[in-house]
């Protein structure tokens, strides 16, 4: 089910209801392997590490690798649940999870979805015209 939906004149099979998914933190605190899934990343860092480049080329390349890291954010929310106070406030600041929506818009990481919602008040406006 999608988060929001636009309700429009012609069409009532949508609406502005906003449907948040409400989190319930697992009693078990997963072991920090199981948060990330590094078998690409790890096998793009030997094929790198062999190449016949630059040193600098290299350590570019090592940080382009770093995308084929798979986070695992169900398991990262319940390590978050148990972790101390300080692993969550930099986990929060990474935008790990998002706990705040103030915090979130301070460190930037709000803008995009205030902007799409900006876009769908501004389509159900047109719509009623």
């Amino acid at each position: 089910m999608p988060l929001f939906e636009v309700q429009t004149k012609d069409d009532d099979r949508y609406t502005r209801k906003l449907q948040i998914p409400q989190y319930m933190p697992s009693k078990i605190c997963p072991n920090l392997e199981e948060l990330i899934n590094t078998q690409k990343y790890g096998k793009f860092i030997a094929h790198i590490n062999k190449a016949n480049i630059s040193e600098e080329e290299k350590k570019f390349l090592r940080f382009a690798a770093t995308r084929h890291i798979i986070f695992n954010y169900a398991k990262i929310a319940d390590y978050y649940a148990h972790a101390s106070k300080e692993m969550q406030e930099l986990m929060e600041e990474s935008a790990l999870v998002i706990i705040d929506i103030d915090d979130a818009i301070a460190n930037g990481y709000v803008k995009l979805s205030k902007e799409i919602m900006n876009i769908v008040e501004q389509t159900g406006k047109s719509t009623k015209t």
